[in-house]
């Protein structure tokens, strides 16, 4: 009898601490299927917004922002997201300021696809936006290069210390505003993929967050190595804002979050077509 080959999933994601920390049982093989195997590939979330446009990878992370120009080729996964629930990208600067003064400012922001632009953009239509890779922007900020700049990842627990005032924090303001908190990333599967395997995929994704939740210790200790030389306990206060039960399962929250943020886009003219959020479990 002739044993059936695993189908290979080649999954890709940010080399973040969260998204290491999430993929943490299935890039270890701490949970695995006799029925799918997972090829990691890892690039930067906007590097990844643009590919799969194209379908390029079976399973990707991306930013919800991307999603309606992907929609017609992957279908959202239930467990994976990232999500700000009061908190979550930040406009800061080197000197205080209020919210409405960034109004036709030049502010450093981390890709046109990213869910953190179009909150921005939701937040204050009338700004310049200035392409600046994630992990420059405090440098552009800090040398005047712009008046202003959009933080995500780590900056967001350093950037008091390092000399920044917070102009606005968009995941508060989202919150606030709409009662519901800000989808930032998420992962896709490609629609072409059978429903059994798609499934399957659903499954151990989740099933590595569970693992990397219940053993926190040794996921972290992994994601450490992705974290651009971060203080530990830095890493582990921003795991935990962004890989929390949201993340497990979307439940119905996300879902209406994600319909609400893409919405908003459209009906400001930011986004280009309207899509209904989708997900597979």
């Amino acid at each position: 009898m002739t044993s059936v080959q695993p189908r290979v999933i080649v999954s890709a994601h940010s080399p973040d601490s969260d998204d290491a920390f999430m993929f943490y049982g299935l890039a270890t093989k701490k949970v695995r299927s006799a029925r799918v195997t997972f090829r990691h590939v890892l690039e930067d979330i906007e590097t990844l917004n643009r590919k799969a446009k194209d379908g390029l990878y079976d399973l990707s992370a991306i930013s919800y922002h991307a999603y309606p120009y992907v929609a017609d080729k992957y279908v959202l996964m239930a467990s994976g997201s990232s999500i700000g629930d009061g908190y979550g990208p930040m406009v800061i600067a080197t000197k205080p300021m209020e919210p409405e003064e960034i109004k036709g400012k030049r502010i450093a922001v981390p890709g046109l696809l990213t869910s953190a632009y179009l909150a921005c953009k939701l937040f204050q239509p009338d700004f310049e936006p200035v392409v600046t890779p994630f992990d420059k922007i405090t440098d552009a900020v800090r040398e005047h290069t712009v008046d202003a700049g959009l933080i995500i990842h780590e900056a967001q627990l350093t950037f008091d210390r390092e000399g920044f005032h917070r102009i606005v924090d968009l995941g508060r303001w989202f919150k606030n505003t709409y009662e519901l908190p800000l989808p930032l990333g998420g992962n896709v599967l490609l629609r072409s993929l059978d429903a059994d395997v798609q499934s399957e995929c659903c499954r151990l994704m989740r099933e590595s967050i569970q693992y990397a939740l219940d053993n926190h210790d040794e996921a972290l200790a992994y994601a450490m190595q992705f974290a651009r030389d971060m203080d530990p306990r830095l890493a582990e206060k921003f795991v935990g804002m962004y890989v929390n039960h949201y993340t497990l399962d979307a439940g119905d929250v996300v879902p209406k979050a994600a319909q609400k943020l893409l919405d908003l886009g459209f009906e400001a003219g930011l986004i280009d077509r309207r899509v209904e959020v989708e997900f597979v479990r």
